[in-house]
């Protein structure tokens, strides 16, 4: 065959070996580089900043059903994979740009620390672990250890997901 006639044949079989790894149950639709909405289909049940009695709320509390899968929502190493106080099961991710996500009163964990993750990757179940009244993803955003109000990066994240 010449030269000029493969080029294209290899470059479609490229295309098509990248999307297929991209397709698998692992990872969400199109493996986004810039982030995955880390539990699709929820509703937040409780915001960023939400007075409690003995804190202010840190995070997103986002539910869906029980046990359904937790994904994480940037590339990254998993610092914290187990139960760590009123988190109960949790998972802390840091990305490149140093920012860590935190997900919450996990039912179960996938991965393991000092794991390297993919944005989208599945991480964990999510359930009623801590100090939780019932199954959610208690969502946290971190820079420089203080946390962020998730709320704008998560409405950009819901925009980018694939309807079906």
């Amino acid at each position: 065959m010449h030269q000029n006639t493969l080029r294209p044949l290899l470059l479609l079989l490229l295309a098509v070996i990248l999307f297929s790894a991209c397709s698998s149950t692992k990872y969400l639709a199109n493996c986004p580089t810039d982030g995955c909405y880390p539990l699709p289909g929820a509703k937040v049940i409780s915001p960023y900043g939400n007075d409690r009695r003995t804190h202010r709320h840190t995070g997103v509390d986002l539910k869906t059903k029980p046990r359904d899968p937790i994904y994480a929502a940037f590339d990254g190493v998993v610092t914290l994979s187990h139960r760590f106080s009123g988190y109960g099961k949790c998972v802390i991710i840091r990305h490149a740009d140093g920012t860590e996500t935190l997900y919450a009163h996990n039912a179960k964990n996938y991965v393991k620390e000092g794991q390297h993750v993919r944005c989208g990757q599945r991480i964990a179940l999510t359930g009623r672990t801590g100090r939780a009244t019932t199954e959610h993803l208690h969502f946290e955003l971190r820079r420089n250890g203080k946390p962020q109000n998730p709320t704008a990066l998560l409405a950009r994240l819901l925009k980018k997901m694939p309807r079906h």
